[in-house]
């Protein structure tokens, strides 16, 4: 995959408040970035380090909710750090993309700390599925980085008191919940089901640096309203289409508490 030869769709997010370049046959964001930003309880003026950034979906949904953050996103593929850039650019956000792997940060990014670190990693485990056509899908579907290193590289850049909000597949919960290994306590997990009654595929970690509170397993958010996909169209549960269309909140408060 390469830029000249990239063909590219412009897509719609947050019902329009942001317009995403991407590939149109390689990796594709879709709802989960969005999630996963609006997770995150960053303020005006705070600092945001978005781990394999891709085209800068989380990032920038998160810039498009909260004004004034400071934004950085690290991304090893050219291609998709070079459309990251450019979406920054037509959403007018402040977005600094640095192309790099995780294991091989240059030295003044090595040098900052950030209120958050967000993270989306590839869902599948190395040789555990069939590998894409497209070399950019593949990478960025197919986990060659282990968890572990994921959050020490997030760990390493939070600042004291920072938050790490990750989403990942459900299995993945030991190796998560491992590799925080008392460097980032206060750990919470938000599963993600796709409809009332299934079993949640998805899970958004919620650590602290220096957290001292106890683990929380909330209840699941429901994606989808309904026991199955009855009409044509999106069925999004009422809390989930706000976010989706938007820019809203995903409420991590369990009714009960």
């Amino acid at each position: 995959m390469t830029g000249p030869d990239l063909d590219l769709t412009c897509d719609a997010f947050l019902g329009g408040r942001l317009s995403l370049w991407q590939p149109s046959g390689g990796y594709r964001a879709g709802i989960d970035p969005v999630l996963l930003a609006a997770s995150v309880p960053a303020r005006c003026g705070q600092m945001v380090l978005d781990l394999g950034c891709g085209v800068g979906a989380a990032a920038l949904c998160l810039a498009a909710r909260v004004p004034g953050l400071r934004l950085t996103g690290v991304e090893r593929q050219e291609a998709y750090a070079t459309l990251a850039r450019r979406n920054a650019a037509d959403n007018q956000a402040d977005l600094t993309v640095v192309e790099a792997d995780l294991g091989a940060l240059p030295a003044d990014l090595r040098q900052q700390r950030f209120d958050h670190v967000i993270a989306n990693p590839p869902y599948f485990r190395a040789n555990a599925h069939t590998i894409s056509p497209d070399d950019g899908r593949g990478q960025a579907r197919g986990e060659d980085t282990p968890i572990a290193d994921w959050i020490d590289v997030a760990t390493r850049r939070l600042a004291p008191k920072g938050y790490l909000h990750m989403i990942h597949r459900a299995s993945h919960v030991p190796d998560m919940l491992a590799a925080c290994d008392g460097r980032l306590g206060s750990l919470e997990l938000l599963p993600l089901a796709p409809r009332a009654g299934r079993v949640p595929h998805l899970v958004i970690l919620r650590a602290r640096k220096g957290g001292k509170a106890a683990f929380c397993l909330h209840s699941p958010v429901v994606l989808h309203s309904g026991d199955r996909h009855e009409i044509d169209g999106d069925s999004y549960a009422p809390d989930i289409a706000a976010v989706l269309r938007d820019a809203g909140v995903l409420s991590w408060a369990d009714p009960q508490r």
